[in-house]
C-alpha cells in the first residue's frame, strides 16, 4: 500500500509518502518522498490556494499512492485561522478527489496516539518517532513534512488493524 499524507498549513503544506514492504516475517515502512509547499504570506489567498492545489496534484500524480490521508477538522480559539486552515484542507482533498483516490481522515490525537504513542505528543516526537519508524538518517524536515509522513503512517498502522480484525472473524 502507498500512502500519501498531507499536513495542511497556510504556512507550509507538508507531504509524505509511506510504503509498506512486505517482508518475510513483519511488513515494515518505506519514506519514498516528503516536502513541504512554502506559501509566501506575501501573495493573496487565493493565489496561495492555487499552488497548494497544484503542488499537491503534481505530488500525488508522481507518486501515485493507493490513498490520501489528511488530519481532520480541529478547533481552534482563533476563527480567522481556523477558517483559512479549513480552506486549505478543501483544497487538499479536492486535488485528491480529483485524482480520484479515496480520503482517510485522522484526529491529531489518534496520528499522535499511532505514532508516538501518547495523544498528547510534542512535535519535537512526532519527528523523532517518524525518523525511527521509516529508518530515515535524520529527522524529517520540515516539521509539517514529518507530521504529513506520521498521517500515513497512522493510516497504514489502522489499515493493518482493521486488515488483522477481518482475518481473524
Amino acid at each position: 500500500m502507498r500512502v500519501f499524507g498531507i499536513d495542511c498549513g497556510t504556512e507550509v503544506t507538508g507531504f509524505g509518502v509511506v510504503d509498506t514492504c512486505d517482508g518475510e516475517r513483519d511488513a515494515r515502512l518505506a519514506c519514498r518522498a516528503l516536502g513541504g509547499i512554502q506559501l509566501p504570506k506575501s501573495k493573496p489567498l487565493p493565489v496561495r490556494l492555487e499552488q497548494v492545489y497544484r503542488e499537491l496534484r503534481e505530488q500525488i500524480a508522481q507518486w501515485r499512492p493507493d490513498v490520501v490521508a489528511v488530519e481532520e477538522v480541529f478547533y481552534s480559539v482563533n476563527a480567522k485561522s481556523a477558517l483559512k486552515l479549513g480552506q486549505v484542507r478543501g483544497v487538499a482533498l479536492l486535488a485528491a478527489a480529483c485524482e480520484g483516490l479515496p480520503v482517510a481522515e485522522y484526529a491529531p490525537l489518534r496520528i499522535k496516539q499511532s505514532v508516538v504513542g501518547y495523544g498528547l505528543a510534542k512535535k519535537e516526537q512526532v519527528q523523532f518517532m517518524v525518523q525511527r519508524l521509516l529508518n530515515l538518517a535524520e529527522l524529517p524536515q520540515p516539521a509539517d513534512a514529518a507530521d504529513a509522513l506520521a498521517i500515513a503512517i497512522c493510516h497504514i498502522h489502522t489499515a493493518q488493524t482493521l486488515e488483522m480484525q477481518g482475518a481473524g472473524r
